[in-house]
């Protein structure tokens, strides 16, 4: 590898956090913080351009892997990568960064420091989630995304954010403790935090199978309250319903639905499999669940809530339906929905900007008064619901197709009725918001249709969505590069194991271990 190659991605993480110190050691004047902030969310976007370009589809394993000794009792590694499943998920919290930037123009007007250095920090925080190839380093992003998050809820709170900050921490924090359990317990029996060595050794059987199912339920259970999956998703409405649109767009979906694919099903193929079953039904459950309640909310921001929950519900189908297809389509499903709901956030807090509040009735007729805001609203919620042509057509295609014909026919029916209901939910939304009749509040108001600043950030989103639903090759050669499902890595990892061990392991005994 070339010099950069070793050092992008330690670029990548460091850039913003030199962003998030200057900002805060500067006086909070004019718009200093939001130029610096912007400056350096694009040139950290620039750098995670360089992992596509150069990354190799056909190539098996990691890349751009980087690896140092950081603390040598417990040996504690920096030890970063990425492959086909982290590739997209790194630019695509590169591309949400000038645009979280660009959302928070004008709306935040105090303190401008502390929002925007806390910002950057959390974008740090997520690039070490996805990169992350040491389990304690991986822990100790995880746990940081956390802190700059409930921060700004609770200082930026439309109404109540300091409750919902609360309740956002505890929900999250809490289940992080039997995490870092498990992964001390880890430690223990194999002596290592590296992600490859613990793979191989909870794959070859080397360690008790009793105690590693309930370390692997650690894993998937802090997950599961972090994407949110049924009934764990109680904190979503309040934070989406008080995050700044900026925070909001990374809050929820991509740290757990990564985590799940890599710490989980990637790391205990067996007990995945087992767990799988309930976290299908759970699944479902959250699909049927998340948009019958998205159907009756009044409140546009929570409206988007459960609809994630819906949504996010089929990532977890594809995930534990444990094939090849199926986790491909999750991989992208991950990036329609981060880029359509990114969109949606930005559009909404356009409108609750301008009229000051976010409850649906509020609203009515406002595609003659705001032409603009409504065109992109329409494509991003028809993406959303699955149009053909549009990115998110894709993922649910691919999702229910491989449901369908490798795991169950029932579920995938389920499922396509949960797909149908966001198609309902959303359509609601559009009509009561700009097509309906017009509300005498929303016609009081001036009209102010979407700023340049707005259109710079919301027009790529919108372009990534026509390209990804027309070209999704482009993205599913390099996803398909990443890490296989438990059946068939289990099995590859056995035989490894068999014709790398010397004659005296190949006993009766030990073949059947």
């Amino acid at each position: 590898m070339t010099s950069i190659d070793q050092s992008i991605l330690t670029l990548i993480l460091l850039v913003p956090l030199a962003g998030a110190i200057l900002i805060a050691l500067l006086p909070d004047q004019a718009k200093l913080p939001n130029w610096i902030a912007l400056l350096t969310a694009l040139a950290t976007f620039g750098l995670t351009l360089h992992l596509p370009a150069h990354f190799v589809a056909g190539q098996s394993g990691f890349q751009f892997e980087f690896t140092r000794l950081w603390v040598e009792n417990p040996a504690i590694h920096y030890h970063v990568g990425v492959d086909g499943l982290s590739l997209w998920l790194v630019v695509l919290v590169g591309l949400h960064a000038p645009i979280g930037v660009l959302a928070s123009w004008n709306t935040i007007k105090t303190r401008r420091t502390i929002f925007y250095s806390l910002f950057l920090v959390q974008q740090t925080s997520m690039f070490g989630v996805f990169i992350s190839l040491d389990l304690l380093l991986y822990y100790g992003f995880w746990e940081l995304s956390l802190v700059p998050m409930a921060i700004l809820i609770a200082m930026y709170g439309r109404k109540d954010g300091p409750k919902a900050a609360l309740k956002f921490f505890l929900f999250t924090f809490i289940p992080s403790a039997p995490l870092l359990v498990a992964i001390l317990w880890l430690y223990v029996k194999t002596h290592t935090f590296n992600f490859a060595e613990l793979q191989y050794q909870t794959a070859s059987g080397a360690l008790p199978a009793g105690a590693l199912f309930w370390v692997s339920l650690a894993f998937v259970f802090a997950f599961a309250v972090k994407v949110p999956i049924f009934p764990l998703h109680g904190w979503l409405a309040d934070t989406f319903n008080e995050a700044p649109v900026a925070m909001a767009m990374v809050v929820a979906g991509k740290l757990g639905l990564y985590s799940m694919l890599r710490f989980h099903a990637g790391l205990f193929p067996v007990q995945a499999r087992a767990l799988a079953p309930l976290l299908m039904v759970l699944a479902l459950i959250g699909i049927l669940y998340g948009a019958c309640l998205a159907l009756v909310q009044r409140d546009f921001f929570r409206l988007l809530a459960y609809g994630a929950v819906s949504h996010f519900s089929l990532v977890i189908l594809a995930i534990y339906g444990l094939t090849l297809n199926g986790w491909s389509g999750a991989v992208f499903q991950i990036l329609n929905l981060s880029i359509v709901e990114a969109a949606m956030f930005v559009l909404l807090g356009a409108l609750e900007s301008r009229y000051g509040t976010s409850q649906i009735d509020s609203f009515g007729g406002l595609a003659a008064k705001l032409p603009r805001t409504a065109t992109y609203f329409v494509l991003a919620s028809l993406a959303m619901i699955g149009l053909p042509l549009l990115s998110g057509f894709i993922g649910e295609f691919v999702i229910l197709s491989s449901t369908f014909t490798g795991v169950s026919r029932s579920a995938a029916i389920i499922a396509a009725i949960g797909v149908i209901l966001s198609a309902a939910y959303m359509l609601w939304l559009v009509l009561r918001l700009f097509y309906g009749p017009v509300n005498s509040i929303s016609d009081s108001k001036p009209a102010h249709d979407l700023s340049f600043g707005e259109l710079v950030a919301l027009t790529p989103l919108v372009i990534l969505m026509v390209v990804m639903g027309v070209s999704p090759s482009l993205w599913f050669n390099t996803i398909q590069a990443g890490p296989h499902p438990p059946g068939t890595q289990a099995i590859v990892k056995y035989i490894r194991l068999l014709e790398s061990a010397p004659p005296a392991a190949s006993t009766t005994q030990e073949v059947q271990r």
